[in-house]
């Protein structure tokens, strides 16, 4: 399957089938830059985000390993932050 041609929904289901994989708390004042990054960094199937899983932080997901810990050194001084 190409990735790049799925439609909303089949999108949708593939992530489905691989969340919550690997999971990246970060504090909400940065969702815009964290987002920002994971649009210019990754494929759009590659992650995802929920907001507000902590009072003060989003939860980014990620489809492997990699891409989580690409994600976390970009922004380690904020990872695990707001999770009061």
């Amino acid at each position: 399957m190409d990735k790049s041609k799925m439609t909303p929904q089949e999108l949708f289901e593939y992530k489905l089938r691989w969340k919550p994989g690997v999971t990246v708390d970060v504090h909400s004042d940065l969702h815009i830059q964290c987002k920002d990054w994971c649009r210019r960094n990754m494929q759009r199937w590659e992650w995802g985000m929920d907001t507000w899983t902590y009072v003060y932080s989003h939860s980014y997901h990620f489809e492997t390993q990699e891409k989580a810990d690409e994600f976390k050194i970009e922004f380690k001084e904020w990872v695990d932050k707001g999770k009061t």
